[in-house]
């Protein structure tokens, strides 16, 4: 896996939107990747409640027939949280304080999910591709 370029990812978005606290990358179902976090958070946690929300969110998006998910916003008292699809087997979860502006967040996740989700899928096609390829014995 390539955690370097996809930790650089997480710092560009956070660079670029202000406001940004805290970045989880997961696989889909909930298991923790990378994790750009607070002490205070507990990034597999995280990561498995924002696979259940990403979950409800599709199944929702499929019921309203509005198309395919992009991502799912919880705006709290202190701060926001925004889970974002990942191609169909990851999610991006993005923390910011009351100050950061979602709008531009979207803006500026949208690309940062594209190439994360060519990343993880060059990554896990590599992985497929390793352990269906027999391993050839050594001779002495």
């Amino acid at each position: 896996m390539r955690h370097d370029a996809l930790a650089a990812e997480l710092r560009s978005l956070r660079d670029r939107v202000p406001g940004i606290t805290d970045t989880v990358l997961a696989t889909a179902d909930g298991l923790l990747i990378l994790a750009d976090a607070a002490d205070g958070i507990d990034p597999s946690g995280l990561a498995a409640l924002s696979a259940a929300v990403l979950g409800l969110s599709r199944r929702t998006a499929g019921a309203t027939q509005q198309g395919s998910l992009r991502q799912t916003v919880v705006h709290s008292s202190g701060g926001s949280t925004a889970v974002y699809a990942v191609g169909g087997r990851a999610l991006l979860i993005v923390l910011g304080d009351e100050g950061m502006d979602t709008g531009l967040l979207h803006r500026q996740t949208r690309p940062v999910v594209d190439r994360v989700d060519a990343i993880l899928s060059a990554a896990w096609a590599e992985k497929a591709k390793d352990s269906s390829t027999p391993s050839v014995p050594e001779h002495e």
